[in-house]
Parts: C-alpha cells; sequence; structure tokens
C-alpha cells in the first residue's frame, strides 16, 4: 500500500484519490483510535494526507481484533486490519460476525480453499486474492445492511426500469 500512487483521480497512474465526504475523515480517525487503544499497530500510513484536505494515507493495522471497529463497521476509505485466525471455521464465522455484507476477500495461494470460505460468507460480492475491482459484467449488492438492491449487471439495469404487466383478455 505504501506504493499506490495518490492523486488526482482523473491521472490514470492514480490509485488512490480523495474521500467523496469530507465527514469520513472523522470516521477513518475514529476506526483508527479504537483500534489503537486496543493494541492494534500501525503497519503503513494511519492518518490523513497533511499536504491534502480530504486525503487519508492508505492504511494497514495489524494485530486487530474483531471487537475494533474497524472490523465491525464499513470504513469507506483506504484502511484495512489484519487479524490472525486459527482456522477457516474461525475466519468464516468472524467474517459473518457484521450487521454488514458488502464485500469478503480471501488471499490465499488455493483458488478451491477461497472457494470453500467465500460460499460460506455472507457478503453481496467476493473476492479471491483482490478486494479492489468492481465488474460492469457482475452485480454489485450487499447484504443485510449494506444496502439493498443491486446496481450494474442486467440485475442492476432492472433496477432502473419500470415494467408494465398487460392483462389482456381475447374477446369471447
Amino acid at each position: 500500500m505504501s506504493e499506490f500512487v495518490i492523486g488526482d483521480p482523473l491521472d490514470p497512474a492514480t490509485y488512490i484519490g480523495p474521500l467523496a465526504r469530507e465527514q469520513q475523515l472523522a470516521v477513518l480517525d475514529e476506526q483508527l483510535a479504537d483500534a489503537r487503544a486496543k493494541g492494534a499497530k500501525v503497519v503503513v500510513g494511519g492518518q490523513r494526507d497533511a499536504t491534502r484536505k480530504g486525503w487519508f494515507q492508505p492504511t494497514v493495522l495489524s494485530d486487530v481484533t474483531s471487537e475494533m471497529a474497524v472490523m465491525r463497521e464499513e470504513s469507506f476509505g483506504p484502511i484495512i486490519g489484519i487479524q490472525v485466525v486459527a482456522s477457516d471455521d474461525e475466519a468464516v464465522r468472524l467474517m459473518n460476525d457484521t450487521e454488514y455484507g458488502l464485500t469478503a476477500g480471501v488471499y490465499s495461494k488455493s483458488r478451491e480453499r477461497a472457494e470453500r470460505v467465500l460460499r460460506q460468507v455472507n457478503a453481496g460480492s467476493a473476492y479471491w486474492n483482490c478486494c479492489d475491482r468492481v465488474s460492469p459484467a457482475l452485480p454489485w449488492t450487499g447484504r443485510k445492511h449494506s444496502g439493498i438492491g443491486s446496481t450494474l449487471s442486467t440485475h442492476g439495469i432492472r433496477a432502473f426500469v419500470q415494467p408494465k404487466a398487460w392483462h389482456l383478455r381475447s374477446p369471447s
């Protein structure tokens, strides 16, 4: 993450742009403070970009637990916590132990293992060895408190159309 290019979203070299809402910076600050107070360590980043208004450094936290807000709430910013688990079953249990379910990602050399875990996770989008892509060919949808409905793909297009029911009867 320390190599991510931070800059103008219109520049093709940019990987991280500003946050969409200024208020979201306070959410990230609060999640970071909560994680640090509960024992997390900042591996990279960990603060607002002092040179630009509305920007937050890409941040990785280690030694996080499921009691930390960064692991229980949606961040909508460039911050991620890494939690060590004892087994795939524990990972699935913790991944499902949230009010949200927009995306889930598994990093593994084994596609079969990743698919086995992701099939058990209640999330709208599943990622294997990535978590930064949105495809217009696939539906973008959340579960639980991560939104309702769907965008993208043919499923998302249906949200923007109004069907009409035709009830017709031939004359007798």
